[in-house]
């Protein structure tokens, strides 16, 4: 089995790719050892000491390292996941994806979330998947899209960059009722 590992704008965070299918449909973030209690893959690589973060995709994972240098990190990622996919067990034992978050908006605004999610779905999320990552839709209110940042996006550098210059001016752009979005 051949994993491939390339970088992300988050220096904290690394993306593997094992050649398979990670999770079905959806994504799975993981923050804690104690959230990962559903998945045997982020069991297994929370075991190791400096994992902080797994995110996983639909042919990637993610994974936030503490302070601990890659150099030393990655080849027990990299071990731990090849375990994983050769024991064949499953990565998740329950539903696959954990990213239906709460949602609050206005039920009058109906026609304007649904464009922004579409916009989010279709060009925002396969963008940051690319750097292993993913924005999920949290909000609107007042003009002010709130979207959750998960995975390599979560606590990098540049996504506030990302949301201003890029998702701000796309929503901006589609929808006019857009003024801001911010990161919850």
């Amino acid at each position: 089995m051949f994993i491939q590992t390339e970088a992300t704008p988050n220096p904290a965070t690394l993306k593997f790719i094992p050649g398979r299918d990670v999770l079905a449909g959806g994504t799975a973030d993981f923050r804690t050892r104690n959230e990962a209690v559903a998945s045997p893959l982020a069991t297994r690589l929370f075991a190791i000491d400096g994992v902080d973060g797994v995110f996983l995709g639909s042919d990637f994972i993610s994974v936030t390292k503490g302070n601990v240098e890659w150099q030393h990190l990655k080849p027990m990622v990299l071990g731990a996941i090849m375990e994983h996919y050769m024991s064949g067990a499953p990565v998740s034992d329950e539903e696959d994806s954990n990213d239906d978050g709460a949602e609050s908006y206005d039920p009058e605004d109906e026609a304007t979330v649904t464009t922004i999610k579409e916009l989010l779905e279709t060009r925002v999320r396969p963008a940051v998947a690319q750097d292993g990552g993913d924005i999920t839709f949290s909000g609107f209110r007042d003009g002010v899209v709130y979207l959750h940042m998960r995975g390599a996006c979560s606590g990098c550098p540049s996504s506030t960059a990302t949301l201003r210059n890029g998702i701000e001016n796309l929503l901006k752009h589609f929808c006019p009722e857009v003024t801001s979005v911010e990161a919850v």
